[in-house]
């Protein structure tokens, strides 16, 4: 059985071995956590402080922890496929979401890149009544009301989701991008563009656009297929918004480091593909490759090891040490 998240996904065998022996993702979830020993108990939801605390970064008005929790894994969003993302949702109850949440706060994590879909405001209330705290990055998609959001979240931010943003680079319509930034400036609080593609952060910045930070997915997974054609040699792989070339993150980090504003760099972890013995290296490239005023997302999924505990010391030591 794999024994992480990344392994899980690189291997693809238990997804295979449930899939073959008619095995639904819950029970083989169920069965992958009673061979580890591990991954049912998370520790306790409220708990005091550990002794690593994820150092600070000023970000508006307070200050949050320089790696900020990611939203994709709570609700199945695994960048690789059905059978995957359906083994996240599964594992991650309410109960989970909400002792990751916690999880994170004991380790100086107090930041959130939240998305309001689903069952995520319940979520969200539920870990705030039982005494969390998170400031909120809010992902704001095609489908959310600006307005809404803030009237009912109180975000320190709204961040236009990049999935709209490339879309719009693509289409040539990121002037109504640019409106819907005006919009947000108006209600009140930060205002964030995330995407997949360095060039959009250089076209912001070069028109001067009313914002205050960006979020970059060092992997650029929303190429067109011409594009991908022309980088592959003619050919187009399968799942080809999926694709996480090596030679990307350096393009992103670049980006990030010629604009004075804070950024939060995203997926330094491939969604799952980086292996378990690069994780740290690729964490000391993220944060070497930034600047002192921005940030990482992350996502975990500790069904099977603490995740949050490895993220949180490797990030220390990066950060203490430098």
């Amino acid at each position: 059985m794999a024994n992480t998240r990344r392994e899980f996904l690189q291997s693809g065998a238990a997804l295979a071995v449930g899939v073959m022996g008619g095995l639904t993702t819950k029970a083989l979830a169920a069965e992958t956590a009673t061979v580890s020993g591990v991954g049912n108990s998370l520790p306790n939801a409220q708990q005091s402080a550990a002794d690593v605390q994820v150092p600070k970064m000023k970000f508006g008005k307070v200050e949050i922890s320089r790696l900020i929790l990611g939203v994709n894994p709570l609700y199945g969003f695994a960048h690789f496929n059905r059978a995957f993302g359906n083994a996240m949702r599964d594992w991650y109850t309410q109960d989970k979401v909400c002792e990751v949440m916690h999880r994170a706060n004991a380790f100086g994590i107090n930041a959130f890149n939240y998305v309001n879909m689903g069952r995520a405001p319940q979520d969200l209330a539920r870990f705030e009544a039982e005494g969390g705290k998170m400031h909120l990055i809010v992902q704001a998609t095609a489908a959310d009301d600006p307005a809404a959001l803030v009237e009912n979240l109180k975000p320190l931010a709204l961040q236009r989701r990049g999935e709209e943003i490339d879309a719009a680079f693509h289409n040539g319509t990121m002037a109504s991008e640019r409106e819907w930034c005006k919009k947000v400036r108006d209600l009140g609080v930060m205002v964030g563009v995330g995407t997949h593609n360095p060039e959009v952060i250089d076209m912001v910045e070069s028109q001067g656009w009313d914002v205050d930070f960006y979020a970059g997915c060092v992997y650029n997974r929303t190429r067109s297929e011409e594009e991908l054609k022309r980088l592959l040699n003619g050919q187009v792989p399968e799942m080809p918004h999926e694709v996480y070339l090596q030679g990307d993150p350096v393009r992103m980090y670049k980006a990030i480091r010629q604009t004075p504003k804070p950024c939060f760099a995203f997926k330094i972890l491939a969604a799952g593909r980086i292996a378990d013995d690069g994780v740290a290296q690729a964490f000391r490239t993220a944060y070497a490759s930034i600047k002192p005023n921005d940030g990482v997302y992350i996502g975990v999924f500790p069904r099977e090891k603490d995740e949050l505990k490895e993220n949180a010391e490797i990030v220390h030591g990066i950060l203490t040490a430098a």
